[in-house]
């Protein structure tokens, strides 16, 4: 009875015992596991956590933290790596975008994480006209579209001043948009807005406006010549005095850069009305008379006077003697028939003044003269007239 006794004692023993050993097994197991895992400063897709692991390689790592690698992620260091305590392990995930540059699209597979580490990668340098879309500090996203749009050189013409700029865009809208340029409802533009932009193309902008204009402006007066038979022939009388006329005139004037380019009357208002200007021509026929004979000075004759300007029509604004009466516009000089008054004679002509027989014309025969008169409306007023001369020298 007693050496049963023992027994059960002995095989309790044993059974706490082995309890406790493997508790303790359990607790000692535990408490190195706890003690020799490894704090790992892991960056993935951009974002940098720690956690703790008991991974001996860098694929170990993936594998316990349930990631799926691919051939053409970023991985560093590599996946046969140890893992260390206060390791850094990067992971970045490859994405496909398109990128479109040079007039090429093409898909690619990338570990970039901005557009402008994409290009980097892609070995696509810009300068600094050229624009890229989205902006280059964007993060990448699967299935993206980056565009990298070349710039080319533009003439500009706005409003008449010339500039040579950069463009991207590849229409006259667009381009006008990206030059910070506004059009009003009048401004005109060639090509039109929607026409394709290339290198070296020309872009007109003209700047046109619409202003009004109200001008005074005077109304000629007509000269009317009445025949009065108690007068000399070649004589005349004022009957009435001519006064102009005004009126104001309303315009609509339309400019191109700065320049009239028309200008129209919308409406207009009489100030004052013209009062034309009545003369009596004497038709009574009277002798020549003369003083003496010859071409000798002193001698006085009546002739037929007209008068004529620089610029009429035939002339050339040069006397038959060499005088330029474009330069010379307040010269006294008539035109004669040389064989009755000779070239270069001073004569004193009434109503004209002294002057010098300097021009010869085709229609200048016998007595009659032509006076010159610079301006064409005075030369109007003159008209036709019988005067006397006198021959000076």
């Amino acid at each position: 009875m007693k050496n049963l006794f023992f027994k059960s004692l002995s095989a309790k023993k044993w059974s706490i015992f082995a309890a406790g050993l493997i508790v303790f097994i359990a607790a000692l197991g535990f408490v190195v596991y706890e003690t020799t895992d490894k704090r790992v400063a892991l960056t993935l897709n951009g974002q940098e956590q720690v956690i703790k692991t008991h991974a001996s390689t860098v694929e170990e790592l993936f594998e316990e933290l349930d990631i799926n690698i691919s051939s053409k992620d970023y991985i560093q260091p590599s996946l046969d790596s140890k893992v260390k305590n206060n390791s850094e392990i990067v992971w970045n995930p490859a994405k496909q975008v398109q990128l479109e540059s040079d007039n090429q699209k093409r898909f690619v597979w990338t570990t970039a994480v901005t557009v402008e580490d994409l290009l980097e990668e892609q070995k696509i340098a810009l300068n600094e006209y050229d624009r890229v879309y989205p902006e280059s500090k964007t993060n990448l996203e699967k299935g993206m579209d980056v565009i990298v749009n070349r710039a080319f050189p533009v003439t500009l013409f706005d409003g008449g001043t010339e500039k040579k700029v950069w463009s991207t865009s590849t229409t006259v809208a667009g381009f006008l948009t990206q030059q910070g340029i506004t059009l009003t409802d009048l401004d005109r533009v060639e090509p039109m807005l929607e026409e394709r932009v290339i290198e070296n193309s020309v872009i007109n902008v003209i700047r046109v406006e619409k202003v009004t204009d109200v001008v005074e402006e005077p109304i000629g007066y007509a000269v009317v010549a009445q025949k009065d038979e108690n007068l000399p022939s070649g004589t005349e009388k004022i009957i009435t005095d001519g006064k102009e006329g005004l009126v104001s005139r309303q315009y609509e004037v339309i400019k191109e850069n700065g320049v009239e380019v028309s200008r129209n009357v919308i409406s207009e208002q009489m100030i004052r009305d013209k009062q034309d200007k009545v003369v009596a021509v004497g038709t009574k026929l009277q002798p020549i008379q003369v003083a003496s004979r010859g071409n000798e000075p002193g001698r006085e004759m009546y002739v037929v006077a007209t008068a004529y300007t620089a610029s009429c029509s035939g002339c050339s604004g040069t006397t038959a003697t060499g005088i330029n009466l474009h330069v010379n516009s307040d010269a006294k000089v008539i035109a004669v028939d040389p064989s009755v008054i000779p070239l270069g004679s001073k004569v004193y002509v009434e109503g004209y003044g002294y002057a010098i027989a300097a021009d010869t014309g085709g229609a200048i025969k016998g007595n009659k003269i032509d006076v010159f008169i610079a301006s064409k409306a005075e030369a109007y007023r003159w008209g036709r007239r019988t005067v006397k001369i006198k021959i000076l020298e």
